[in-house]
């Protein structure tokens, strides 16, 4: 386990690739490490024992997950020409995945999800832990809802503090600080968006492409790389060239997403399958269907589009439109379109060799996969 020092701060990580060999393979196994130490310390610090159970949910949901924005961070870092002591980049890349946290919680309460990453929401295990500690079942959800957005709140604040205890200087903080305020500022602008078109059934593929745009491709991968950019001094030419080919590998990640959520296998994405369309989900992937059916199919997916009673049969309906209307087809065009245009732009960026590589491996995996 990596030890913090009394700022925070981890004096020597175990991974430490050169600029002209980054090993983004080691991104995940030190920011673990960074924020295992993080929270054993705010464990420590704790003002009483009540807060456990959200030490344990918060734990367990750290376990799992991509690390797809400390990964970006670090090669945006590399690609404008980073080296030496990845320090400093490493935590910013761990609150940056505290903040991914942050807004898994919030999210899973919004949407009323029972699952990520295979295990139970936060709200639900949180109601879980209460009535194991003896309230009543009736206050369960209530309870398990509100808790989770207090810790969903908490973790925002602890993203903030590992930010603040990386080690950055003052020209760093300035520099990087608006960043982070924007990415937030667009991920909530994001989220509105997809709060207000959900379970109205619109043929708009531009509207949800928007939804798509904030909530998803400039915050999970345009501001993280540009972040671990900026850290390392980028010139405006290696940021420009950072959005062009973040922008369109953020929205191919959220179009798989959007795939994965309805035909995709729950043993492997760790969620339900057919959330989406329970939620009425206004995704490019059902745009395109209202956009190409039948009057017939129009109808189907008017009735079942948005019903939390949803059934396997009435899921299998649905894919069933989405799959004669071209809507399925349409949107794996879109993912090998912007994957296109994504890696095009890496031919002409000015980044090292190395640094273009382990982006379009990044690509790769972002783009095809199975959860």
């Amino acid at each position: 386990m990596t030890v913090l020092d009394d700022k925070g701060v981890s004096p020597l990580m175990t991974h430490a690739p050169t600029a002209d060999t980054p090993d983004l393979s080691a991104v995940r196994p030190d920011v673990d490490a960074l924020l295992t130490a993080f929270l054993d310390r705010k464990a420590h610090l704790t003002p009483g024992p009540e807060l456990a159970p959200l030490f344990t949910v918060l734990s367990r949901l750290l376990v799992s997950g991509k690390r797809l924005r400390p990964q970006l961070c670090v090669a945006g870092w590399h690609a404008a020409g980073g080296h030496g002591d990845q320090s400093t980049v490493l935590h910013v890349a761990a609150a940056l995945e505290l903040f991914q946290a942050f807004a898994l919680i919030h999210d899973d309460v919004m949407d009323g999800s029972d699952l990520r990453r295979g295990e139970p929401t936060a709200h639900r295990a949180l109601a879980a832990a209460y009535t194991a500690g003896g309230g009543r079942r009736g206050r369960a959800e209530a309870h398990g809802q509100s808790a989770a957005i207090l810790l969903g709140d908490l973790t925002l604040v602890w993203s903030d503090d590992l930010l603040h205890s990386a080690g950055l200087d003052d020209g760093a903080l300035r520099r990087v600080l608006p960043l982070v305020d924007t990415m937030r500022s667009e991920l909530v602008y994001g989220q509105y968006l997809d709060l207000r078109s959900s379970d109205r059934l619109s043929d708009d593929v531009e509207a949800a492409l928007r939804v798509v745009r904030y909530k998803t491709a400039k915050y999970t991968v345009e501001w993280p790389l540009r972040l671990g950019a900026v850290l390392a001094g980028a010139a405006p030419d290696v940021l420009d060239a950072c959005s062009a080919f973040a922008v369109p590998l953020g929205e191919a990640f959220q179009l798989r997403d959007d795939l994965l959520g309805v035909f995709g296998d729950p043993a492997e994405t760790g969620k339900p399958v057919g959330d989406d369309i329970r939620e009425g989900k206004a995704t490019v992937l059902m745009a395109l269907a209202v956009r190409a059916a039948s009057a017939a199919d129009q109808q189907l997916l008017g009735t079942l589009v948005g019903s939390p009673d949803l059934t396997g049969g009435d899921l299998h309906r649905v894919r069933a439109v989405l799959e004669r209307t071209g809507a399925r087809q349409h949107v794996e065009e879109m993912i090998s379109a912007r994957r296109g245009t994504a890696l095009a732009a890496l031919d002409q960026a000015p980044f090292p060799a190395a640094a273009a590589a382990a982006l379009r491996a990044i690509a790769q995996i972002a783009t095809v996969r199975q959860a």
